[in-house]
This record gives C-alpha cells, sequence and structure tokens, in this order.
C-alpha cells in the first residue's frame, strides 16, 4: 500500500508538471486568430491574433492548398504588424497581416506566428468572381457569451459551414473594454472565425465616454477587426463597405448617428455617394440600431428621417439590425427595403409594438442564413435546435 500510495503522489505532481508547461506554452501561441477583410475579398485576405507583447515578429504564412501535407515547402511568408492594446497595467500585442495577390475562388492554407511558434494551419477561401454563395447574420451577442451565446455561433456553423463570412450586427460584448468579456466571444466562437471572416459593426455597448464626455469606441476593436478603410475620415473603423461577388455590404455607426449630430450628417452624405456610384446587383446595410423599434419607449426618428429616404431612393435590399433584443421584419411586398432585426444571445425583451412587423417573436435566440444566387435572395431564421423560424425570398429582374 505504501508503494502505491508513493507512485500515486509522484504521478500528480507529473501531471501538475505536464499541465503548467502545457499553460505556458499555450500562452505563447498565437489565440484569438480571426479573419477579416481590409481590401478585396477575391484577392485579399486579412488575418489579426493576440501574440506576447515582447514578441517583435509577426509573420503570416500562405499557401494555396495542396495534397501534400508539408505546405512549409510553397508557403510564402508575409510581414505584418503589431499593433500595441494598453489596458492599464496590463500591455498586449496584436499581429495584423493581409494576404495579396490571391488567386479567386480559391481555397488556401495559412497560419501565423513569429518565425519560430506558429498557429495551427487554417484555410480561407477567396470570393469567386460570379456565383451562388451565403452568408451568417447574428444579432445582440452581448452577455453570457461562453455559457449561451456560442450555442447560438455554433449550431449556425454548423448548419452553414460553407457561409462566406459572419456578419454581427452590434453588441458583440456587455463592457466596452473589458478584456475578460473578447475573451469569452473568441473563446465562444472557437476556431470558426478562423475560416470564416467576421464582418462587424458597432454597438452602443461598444462604446463608453471618456472624461471629457467624448464617445470613445473599444480599443480592442481596431487591433481585433482589420476592416476596409473606404469610410468617411475617423470613422473608418466602423463605418465601410465591402463588396463580395454580386453583394456590396454597408456598415454604419448607429451609435454616433444616434448620440452626434455632425457624425450622423457626415454618414449621410457618405452613405449616399456609397449607394448612388454601388455597381452591385444587391446592397445590404448593417447597423445596430433599428429603424423601425419593437420596444414603444424606443423610437429611432433620425433613423426614419433621415436614413430611410436615402435607402428607399437607392433600392436598399435589406436592413440587418440589432439592439432591441427581439425578433422582427416588416417590408414584405412592400416599398424595399426589408427591415430585420433579431437576437443571437440570451439578454431578451419584450417585443411591444406590432405596427409594422410582418413576423414577430421575442424570448428567441435565433440565427439567420442569407443565400445569394443570381436574381434571388432567399432569407431564413432558425432558433438553436435548428427549426425554420421565418423566411422569405426576393428577386431581382
Amino acid at each position: 500500500m505504501k508503494i502505491k500510495h508513493t507512485l500515486l503522489v509522484i504521478g500528480v505532481c507529473c501531471t501538475l508538471f505536464e499541465a503548467k508547461s502545457q499553460t505556458a506554452n499555450a500562452y505563447k501561441q498565437p489565440e484569438r486568430i480571426t479573419l477579416t477583410w481590409s481590401d478585396d475579398p477575391s484577392h485579399t485576405q486579412s488575418v489579426s491574433w493576440r501574440v506576447n507583447a515582447d514578441r517583435t515578429k509577426i509573420i503570416g504564412q500562405v499557401v494555396e492548398e495542396q495534397r501534400n501535407p508539408e505546405l512549409e515547402a510553397k508557403a510564402i511568408s508575409v510581414q505584418g504588424i503589431g499593433v500595441s492594446l494598453e489596458q492599464g497595467q496590463q500591455a498586449d500585442t496584436y499581429g495584423q497581416v493581409t494576404f495579396r495577390d490571391l488567386k479567386p475562388g480559391t481555397v488556401y492554407a495559412y497560419r501565423v506566428g513569429d518565425g519560430t511558434i506558429w498557429s495551427a494551419w487554417n484555410q480561407f477561401r477567396t470570393a469567386e468572381n460570379s456565383g451562388a454563395f451565403s452568408f451568417i447574420y447574428l444579432g445582440d451577442a452581448q452577455n453570457d457569451l461562453r455559457s449561451r451565446w456560442a450555442r447560438a455561433i455554433r449550431r449556425a456553423f454548423q448548419q452553414e459551414a460553407n457561409a462566406r463570412f459572419i456578419v454581427h450586427a452590434g453588441d458583440l460584448i456587455n463592457r466596452s473594454n473589458a478584456d475578460e468579456e473578447w475573451a469569452e466571444w473568441h473563446e465562444a466562437a472557437g476556431f470558426i472565425h478562423q475560416l470564416i471572416p467576421a464582418v462587424p459593426t458597432p454597438g452602443n455597448h461598444e462604446y463608453r465616454r471618456d472624461s471629457l464626455g467624448k464617445l470613445v469606441l473599444d480599443p480592442h476593436w481596431n487591433v481585433q477587426f482589420n476592416l476596409p478603410k473606404n469610410g468617411p475620415k475617423d470613422m473608418q473603423d466602423a463605418v465601410y463597405y465591402l463588396d463580395y461577388q454580386d453583394l456590396r455590404i454597408i456598415s454604419l455607426n448607429s451609435q454616433l448617428i444616434m448620440l452626434d449630430s455632425t457624425a450622423a450628417g457626415v454618414q449621410e452624405k457618405w452613405l449616399e455617394n456609397v449607394l448612388s456610384s454601388s455597381p452591385k446587383k444587391w446592397n445590404i446595410v448593417v447597423m445596430h440600431h433599428p429603424v423601425y423599434s419593437t420596444a414603444k419607449n424606443r423610437d429611432n426618428t433620425i433613423l426614419r428621417e433621415r436614413f430611410k429616404p436615402i435607402f428607399e431612393k437607392y433600392g436598399v435590399d435589406l436592413v440587418l439590425q440589432g439592439h432591441d433584443h427581439t425578433y422582427a421584419r416588416g417590408g414584405l411586398g412592400k416599398k424595399r427595403p426589408i427591415y430585420v432585426l433579431s437576437v443571437a444571445g440570451p439578454k431578451m425583451y419584450e417585443s411591444n409594438s406590432e405596427r409594422w412587423m410582418d413576423r414577430a417573436t421575442s424570448q428567441t435566440q435565433l440565427y439567420q442564413v442569407i443565400k445569394l444566387n443570381n436574381n434571388k435572395l432567399y432569407f431564413s431564421s432558425y432558433m438553436l435546435n435548428g427549426q425554420l423560424f421565418d423566411s422569405f425570398e426576393m428577386s431581382k429582374k
């Protein structure tokens, strides 16, 4: 018995030592790896990740996916940049790299690191020149990200694993500049955004006011999401458009629209220019605050008076929104656009207004899949058991 007891103690010690070693090694690995686009999705792919603050080598490697597992032999190394994120006593470095001169409609393998310590090899697919594709749209995540929101994004991925990107319609987290909440967001999504790019727009919970009362976007935003810089000056972190095949998807910063009249005017003028010059068959706007609210005590007048006429003038097809923590869809069969708001996280409100809705519900976590195929758009909203809740289709002549 004595010998067995001694062996047991040794085993525990070894296990603890191995656990500590694995934790130390895990800290050195690239983490929070996230695909986005800062340029043309047919020929480029951007990726960001968190690294140790003392690491100065920021490198990405990319290679066209192949039969042979020896990916390193043909991989091209691309030097990235390191971006510092300071939070009190904590300082983190995020790496950002953009792969360029890629072939359209092609699967690539990539990894990121410092030249010695690398992430796993992951994959992405560039946009094709034409053809059918789908994407996922998620409303507010915000609360209980690890324990409850994870079910929504993982179920959406399970159903639509070939989605080309995921739209996040604001309030990805609950408290601005709370690193522990961003850690939950990345953990809940797991490897999904290492394979499928994120297309995010900020909500009110990504903002706070500084000591002078100025609205400030969470500093995690720019280091995690490397987005197109085609928006208005000083708003390019959240106001942008992305052209993916025959779709132009436009992100507006509705938090600034609601609380800053100057910023609202700038976005209004920019939006009109972006829509009037759009060469794309489909135009979709994403913003956090809804044009039509589902709550009686919420009335986003500025969006209806100043932005709704622009949407209608240029025939925007869909406006994808969040904020009200319910599901609602209205406008089908009327003058475009169709307005949709949804919620993916567990925070729920009651739906108190049915004046504009064709379909509505509350107390329900949902995810949406949108498919475009030439002259058809198919919209489907699902509950987390995979059951279809709402759907419609739109046609283009």
